[in-house]
């Protein structure tokens, strides 16, 4: 059994040597160390030892696998500081050799167009208001005076949740509750998306973006409106840009108007972006009606407003010339990159 265990030791020593990898070592190590190894396979044959071959045998059998086990350590470093040293030296980095640029965000041009607004308005003295996009229909019809039998109510038109739950087709629904909750005076922008079951196509999305406004103050008359807006148009179009108020109807306001600007492409001589007339719709327009100051808690008799709603969607694509409302929400990088 002496003999045995040293031709194990020398057989083991000699595998190590030869042994090319991690994985190598270890089925060495597993060949005579394991629980069915050689080495084991020899100890377990010591009950048939006597008394006295028994100890000898043993101390053997220990200094065989300590050499064994010693011998695996020292491989194994080795070899660890053989693959450092490989991979040291495929990894080497040539500090010379120009560095890859990082690819950075880009604004969409619907946000830089929205920036703009927002810039213009808080220069004039208005507070961002936001609001939930999932409304009551008392905050998106019923308070802003809506008649009950109103086409923009039908299923055809408006997203409905539940009876009294739907996607708010527009951001008027903040102007309601930032009056139910403040005391005038009030002036503030509430920029958001809206949703209404258009169908998709070059100038229609059932999701779109509204930026609207509402001033409330005692004394607020239609020349405040005008100012207001022909101030906009000028800071967001050119200096030269002059504004346009054409009669129409809103349930909220009363009186209401339609405005046109200049167009910008031609300077009012007319071309193919205002169809030949020189003015471009913008946005609509009002004083606030008195029915929708009472609703939230406003005499009319002391205070008066005026209101103003515009689609961010429609006003980007005039600035920048883009013919196709659907190029705004496919994140074509291609198409984002050139703004």
């Amino acid at each position: 059994m002496k003999e045995q265990l040293q031709k194990i030791q020398s057989s083991a020593q000699s595998a190590i040597k030869e042994a090319q990898s991690m994985q190598a070592l270890e089925d060495i190590r597993i060949k005579y160390l394991g629980k069915k190894g050689e080495l084991t396979a020899v100890l377990r044959g010591m009950k048939d030892l006597s008394n006295e071959e028994r100890p000898v045998v043993g101390k053997i059998a220990n200094e065989v696998r300590a050499a064994i086990e010693k011998a695996l350590g020292t491989a194994k470093t080795e070899m660890k500081q053989k693959e450092k040293n490989l991979r040291l030296a495929s990894e080497t980095i040539d500090v010379t050799m120009p560095g890859k640029a990082d690819a950075l965000g880009h604004k969409h041009p619907l946000t830089m167009v929205l920036d703009e607004i927002k810039d213009i308005f808080i220069g004039m003295g208005f507070k961002i208001a936001e609001g939930p996009e999932v409304e009551t229909v008392y905050h998106n019809f019923d308070a802003l005076n809506a008649p009950k039998y109103h086409p923009s109510r039908d299923l055809t038109d408006t997203f409905y949740i539940t009876e009294d739950i739907l996607l708010r087709t527009q951001t008027s629904p903040v102007q309601i509750r930032t009056m139910k909750r403040s005391k005038p005076p009030i002036k503030i922008i509430s920029p958001g998306r809206c949703f209404r079951s258009d169908e998709l196509d070059a100038t229609h999305s059932p999701m779109f973006h509204q930026v609207e406004g509402l001033v409330v103050d005692k004394g607020i008359t239609m020349a405040d409106l005008k100012g207001t807006l022909d101030l906009f148009a000028k800071q967001l179009f050119g200096i030269g840009t002059k504004t346009k108020f054409r009669p129409h109807h809103f349930p909220f306001t009363e009186p209401s108007a339609e405005v046109d600007v200049t167009c910008f492409k031609c300077n009012g001589d007319g071309c193919r972006v205002c169809k030949g007339s020189g003015w471009i719709e913008i946005l609509g327009a009002g004083m606030v009606h008195p029915n929708v100051l009472k609703e939230c808690g406003i005499d009319p008799e002391e205070y008066s407003g005026f209101a103003f709603g515009m689609g961010l969607d429609r006003i980007t694509m005039l600035k920048y010339g883009i013919e196709d409302i659907r190029l705004l929400f496919e994140n074509d990088m291609r198409f984002i990159q050139q703004f």
